[in-house]
């Protein structure tokens, strides 16, 4: 069984987008996990959309608004038009094959996987909360923020999902980034095959994650093409 693991990332998440125009060809995962953003196209893939249809997703002028400033006790950003998107997504779309999103509960930075039927806006909300930009999203009683806290790239949970082959899609592989998920993400097994593909280039600055531009998305889709056109020939082995 494979699964298709897609980072956090912010906007680099367009990215994603890119690859998996070409892998859409070559593989057909079983199951799809995602961790922030990763989460939203996990749940559009899983939903059976299109290739073209993700870029679309992402080329759409209204993200410009998921990522509005707005100064507020917990953060920087808005968090209306988030939810609102989380929202639309939860009602647009519903999954055909199986899905899994991670999200972090305070204060105890204990990371959820929540997976399926039990997924709501909530959850979709929830695994994109960025700490210290939007406030955490109240589930059950309980606080979550953004999955990618512990582990932008959540490998483990292809295991806790049933899978033995994991496609990691990683566009959060930023030094610091790099550092922190070696110190504080779950380990998979030995026994998980992984492939991982990473961008072959920098995606660009902290800010130009939380911003969107026409041009940027374009040029992080290309070369998500790029990088999985050299990728292929390990991920169809």
């Amino acid at each position: 069984m494979t699964a298709l693991i897609l980072s956090a990332g912010g906007m680099f998440a367009a990215w994603e987008a890119g690859v998996w125009k070409v892998l859409s060809r070559l593989i057909r995962p079983d199951v799809f996990i995602g961790a922030s953003a990763g989460a939203w196209n996990a749940w559009l893939l899983a939903s059976g959309v299109t290739s073209s249809e993700l870029e679309n997703e992402w080329l759409d002028p209204e993200a410009h608004n998921l990522l509005r400033f707005r100064l507020h006790r917990a953060g920087i950003l808005a968090p209306g038009p988030m939810h609102q998107k989380a929202r639309e997504l939860a009602e647009r779309f519903r999954p055909r094959a199986p899905v899994a999103l991670t999200m972090v509960e305070l204060p105890w930075l204990r990371v959820r996987l929540v997976r399926d039927g039990e997924i709501t806006w909530r959850h979709l909300a929830a695994t994109c909360s960025i700490p210290f930009c939007f406030p955490p999203v109240e589930i059950e009683g309980r606080r979550y923020v953004d999955g990618g806290l512990m582990g932008a790239l959540p490998v483990w949970a292809a295991e806790e999902m049933g899978a033995d082959r994991a496609i990691a899609i990683n566009a959060w592989n930023k030094a610091p980034f790099r550092l922190l998920h070696r110190a504080v993400a779950r380990r998979p097994s030995p026994k998980l095959h992984v492939i991982r593909v990473d961008p072959s280039r920098d995606l660009g600055s902290l800010v130009s994650s939380l911003r969107w531009d026409e041009r940027n998305i374009c040029n992080w889709i290309r070369l998500g093409e790029e990088d999985a056109n050299r990728a292929a020939s390990s991920i169809t082995m």
